[in-house]
């Protein structure tokens, strides 16, 4: 099967996936979400919550409230998630970044996402996989995320792909022209299916069995 095959087959077999979209419940605001991508590095959500709930108690998620904190102030509030040296600064960082964009989002949005992420890939802390995160589920650019849940599919259904995080993109997403919704969909699916399927006995009873991804 082709890529886009695949992400309809995934789609019709596992239907909807709720997702880190803002308004929705696991959600409030873009620059949740933007915290959080920073926050889940290296541990899981369970770890995030309470950094987040503190982050949400002091500043309400406002960058001008993020941006009066210091690296000494943050570090309490986001202890739960560790790696905390690494990650307050990053989070002020990105603070500071919406700053000078004067916390316009709809105005980030206009931007090209080569721009953008070349913006975010500055900022010490914020690496391919969660630029590419910030981009797709809050500045509106559709892309492919090369986490460990797609390299197990993907070597699964037989693909060689190669090593690093951009070739492994590029690659699909020459084969790959679907829009935002549908990237958003794509990378929740990929992640739920790899929650459910952990390990070989678990794929060769799965519904992608047998399949074979042709890159």
């Amino acid at each position: 099967m082709t890529i886009e095959e695949l992400y309809h087959r995934m789609a019709a077999e596992m239907g909807p996936q709720p997702w880190l979209k803002p308004g929705t419940p696991w959600a409030e605001t873009p620059v949740e979400i933007m915290l959080g991508a920073i926050l889940v590095q290296n541990t899981n959500w369970r770890n995030v919550e309470p950094s987040l709930i503190n982050l949400k108690r002091v500043t309400g998620f406002d960058p001008v409230k993020l941006r009066a904190l210091t690296p000494t102030t943050i570090t309490p509030l986001i202890r739960s998630s560790g790696f905390y040296n690494r990650k307050g600064p990053a989070i002020l960082a990105l603070a500071t970044w919406l700053g000078q964009a004067n916390d316009d989002l709809a105005a980030l949005k206009q931007r090209s996402g080569s721009s953008l992420r070349a913006d975010l890939m500055a900022i010490t802390g914020i690496g391919n996989e969660t630029a590419d995160y910030i981009l797709m589920y809050t500045l509106d650019h559709g892309t492919f995320m090369v986490d460990t849940y797609a390299r197990r599919l993907f070597a699964w259904l037989g693909a060689t792909m190669p090593k690093t995080y951009p070739a492994f993109q590029k690659q699909v997403l020459r084969q790959f022209p679907l829009g935002l919704a549908d990237c958003q969909e794509f990378h929740a699916l990929i992640d739920e299916f790899g929650k459910q399927v952990k390990d070989d006995a678990d794929f060769a009873q799965s519904f992608l069995a047998g399949q074979r991804l042709v890159v």
